[in-house]
């Protein structure tokens, strides 16, 4: 069958499993912003990454996830990686579960660490080295 629709198939590595518990979980739909990565990689790519905290407004599943902060803490992480290179993109937002910090990127666990202290960030979501 000849693809004649524009539809183009990109086949990657595998992707990141950052769950310590993969059976202990709940996560919903989100919308990535492509606002939450600040900047291309080496092949002009933007990658939110798996593990990235985001603050998802679960009365309006039709808003766009956002960095944590102050007023929107911490209340999900991303579960897979997400490219926004073209701007928002689906996602998938983790509420509840394990995640395995071992399995995070290096950066993605500094976010983890600064989002975790500010007041009101999830006790859903529980971080370990495992």
């Amino acid at each position: 069958m000849h693809n004649k629709s524009g539809i183009t198939k990109s086949s990657f590595g595998a992707p990141t499993q950052i769950l310590a518990n993969v059976e202990l979980q709940s996560s919903v739909g989100c919308i990535v912003p492509s606002s939450l990565v600040s900047a291309a990689d080496a092949n002009g790519n933007k990658i939110a990454k798996a593990g990235t905290p985001i603050h998802v407004d679960l009365t309006n599943m039709a808003a766009p996830a956002a960095a944590p902060s102050a007023d929107a803490p911490m209340n999900a992480v991303l579960l897979h990686d997400v490219d926004v290179t073209r701007g928002n993109a689906n996602g998938t937002a983790l509420i509840f579960g394990f995640v395995n910090i071992n399995r995070v990127d290096s950066s993605v666990a500094q976010a983890i660490t600064a989002a975790k202290a500010v007041a009101g960030a999830s006790p859903l979501l529980t971080f370990m080295k495992a």
